[in-house]
């Protein structure tokens, strides 16, 4: 795990801090340990610490910073320091984005952290996929150990993007199991369609094929009933994408070679929006920050969480303006449990409890042969459920939603764990988004299952997070919670 170590390898002592039993537990997952109660423990045991270790994130248009004070190199708790600096660095990287990473501080924690953060650290993979997110044509980012004086200033470039979605326009929403499409016409919704496809294909031209497709299609159903010409095409992914529409780093192409994808996937969602509608107004980013315009529109307020519960995790915020806050919002890959038995993510392959394995439909599946009867290949850990392959997910996720129709006595503990990762997960959002209102969107948010998933996240911020500003939880009905991104998508770009 490199030179930061991790909390299944470090001492009693250290264990003791981190590992903190929540209030509320998780009736499928008693070894649930939330990194927000790690934090708060050891914040409480730390105050009289006289040393400070201070980071900055410098990107393109801002820089995030971030501090924590430190226990000595000599006590028993200096692991600790070691292990939550590195987890948080690591959460600011994919809140916020990162060109590179600045230490200051005692110099053994920041030489240990500056290792960490290197080709062969405990967070080689953030190293490695920072450069990718912003096209810096590094190999690896680039960490330095400076004086405190010397660190980047903390700034933030809000992004103003289109409410409107006036005229004719087109829009997709590009997710790991499926194509989404809709057609709209002045803010009605025309036509929408689910294409399901294979991310997991090595063809940029099959990734092109099917997006187009799937578009057409809806073009050519949405005619009848009076859709003109394109005038507009907007659209989300997961993963990064540039100010001008460039596919930078996106994870629903993970096996395009990195030559192929540089030439054939970076500019793909331009030669996508003129096979279909010509040279005509196109704007696409982040699914998560989709998901946060979305709740916006929805519910005509701004300081806004918006959270997909779909094949991952996506997630996004707007601030009191409504605006964007030029964060990359990469919630999947937050740590959430500190639990030394937590579950690998397929992505990074090197991580313990990340986002991906409980806010996305993930946390559901690998509890669904808890509650009900599945095939043995759906039985979490099997190997066909610890890929990057999203189908058999889907699949296992319908089981789950039939047996909590079926048996709701027993499924609904499944619900309640999400719950429980919710609240939890929420508690540590708080920590650095002013959220009053939280949409949740996605295929696990459905149904009465999702309605218990809320009502179980409102106790756990409630009883463990009381002097926390409250949180208005939001939902839609299910049409809109499988299409809403896609539909904040196409008022993305201004016609003018």
């Amino acid at each position: 795990m490199g030179a930061a170590g991790s909390v299944e390898q470090c001492t009693a002592a250290v264990s003791q801090l981190l590992i903190v039993e929540p209030a509320i537990k998780a009736p499928l997952d008693p070894g649930f340990a939330p990194v927000v109660l790690a934090k708060r423990a050891y914040r409480k045991a730390a105050e009289k610490c006289a040393d400070t270790v201070s980071w900055a994130l410098p990107r393109p248009d801002g820089c995030a910073r971030g501090e924590l004070k430190v226990f000595p190199p000599s006590d028993a708790q200096y692991q600790a320091s070691v292990i939550l600096t590195g987890v948080m660095i690591q959460e600011t990287i994919w809140r916020c984005g990162a060109a590179k990473l600045q230490l200051a501080g005692p110099a053994e924690i920041c030489e240990t952290l500056k290792t960490a953060f290197s080709p062969g650290g405990t967070y080689a993979f953030e190293a490695a996929t920072m450069p990718k997110a912003f096209g810096t044509g590094e190999a690896t980012m680039p960490v330095e150990v400076v004086g405190a004086d010397k660190l980047a200033e903390a700034k933030d470039t809000p992004q103003e993007c289109g409410k409107d979605a006036n005229g004719s326009r087109l829009a997709f929403d590009l997710g790991k199991s499926d194509i989404k499409t809709v057609a709209i016409k002045d803010g009605e919704v025309l036509d929408s369609m689910e294409t399901e496809w294979d991310v997991t294909n090595v063809d940029p031209e099959y990734h092109f094929k099917a997006i187009v497709d799937a578009m057409k299609a809806t073009i050519e159903r949405a005619k009848a009933k009076g859709f003109g010409d394109i005038q507009a095409v907007g659209g989300s992914a997961t993963g990064t994408v540039s100010g001008n529409n460039e596919a930078t780093w996106c994870d629903i192409f993970p096996n395009v070679p990195p030559d192929v994808y540089k030439e054939k996937v970076v500019n793909i969602f331009a030669r996508i929006a003129k096979e279909v509608a010509g040279d005509v107004p196109l704007k696409v980013i982040n699914d998560g920050e989709v998901t946060a315009l979305a709740a916006v529109q929805k519910i005509g307020k701004g300081k806004v969480m918006g959270i997909s519960m779909g094949s991952s995790e996506g997630g996004g915020y707007a601030n009191a303006d409504g605006n964007l806050m030029g964060w990359i919002n990469e919630l999947c890959y937050i740590k959430l449990d500190m639990n030394p038995n937590a579950p690998t993510d397929p992505w990074t392959n090197c991580h313990r409890g990340m986002s991906h394995m409980y806010l996305g439909q993930r946390g559901a599946t690998k509890n669904a042969h808890k509650i009900c009867e599945v095939p043995d290949n759906y039985k979490y850990p099997h190997p066909d459920m610890c890929t990057i392959k999203h189908e058999d997910h889907a699949q296992c996720l319908k089981l789950v939603q039939k047996a909590m129709a079926d048996n709701p006595d027993k499924a609904s503990d499944l619900y309640r764990t999400c719950g429980v990762y919710l609240g939890y997960g929420l508690g540590m959002y708080q920590e650095f988004y002013d959220i009053e209102h939280v949409m949740i969107l996605g295929r696990v948010s459905k149904g009465a299952g999702g309605d218990l998933m809320l009502k179980v996240a409102s106790e756990v911020l409630e009883k463990e997070f009381p002097d926390n500003p409250k949180i208005t939880f939001h939902t839609a009905d299910d049409h809109f919670k499988a299409v809403g991104q896609c539909i904040a998508a196409a008022a993305l770009p201004v016609i003018k």
